[in-house]
């Protein structure tokens, strides 16, 4: 099985997993395949970043010489904010507000995010409600 990262007319990004690129082709050639989230049946493939990588390292070959010093491995953190942004609902400036009333059971359990100060997220965290931040670029620069 091979796992790709799919996007959809809506810009939902999400996984799908095909026994190869070519089951991928074919089950979209005959429109098998919808997005998760709106159902939308125009869905495309994502460039792999492993295969942007090795792409990368074959054009410009990393030469490490003996007065470098190690860098820090980066962690790619983009599958885990696809998720939340595929999985949570977008509450914008309300967030703390929403996130009390989720809290104290006076609205509907759920995934939720959205903008706050920092001052009202160590209020909530007072209070025992669980967050954190995570910086999101702006729709228009998702891939």
């Amino acid at each position: 099985m091979i796992v790709f990262d799919l996007i959809c007319g809506e810009q939902h990004r999400f996984e799908g997993w095909f026994a190869s690129s070519e089951d991928f082709a074919a089950q979209k050639s005959r429109g098998l395949l919808a997005c998760p989230i709106c159902g939308r049946a125009h869905v495309e493939r994502l460039p792999a970043a492993a295969k942007i990588r090795k792409q990368a390292e074959a054009i410009a070959p990393a030469q490490a010489s003996a007065t470098e010093t190690a860098k820090p491995e980066r962690i790619d953190i983009s599958g885990f904010v696809d998720y939340i942004l595929a999985h949570s609902e977008d509450v914008g400036t309300k967030f703390a507000e929403e996130a009390r009333k989720i809290h104290y059971k006076e609205a509907t359990q759920r995934s939720i995010r959205g903008v706050t100060t920092r001052a009202e997220a160590e209020e909530l965290k007072e209070e025992g409600i669980s967050v954190f931040s995570l910086q999101i670029p702006p729709k228009d620069h998702w891939n």
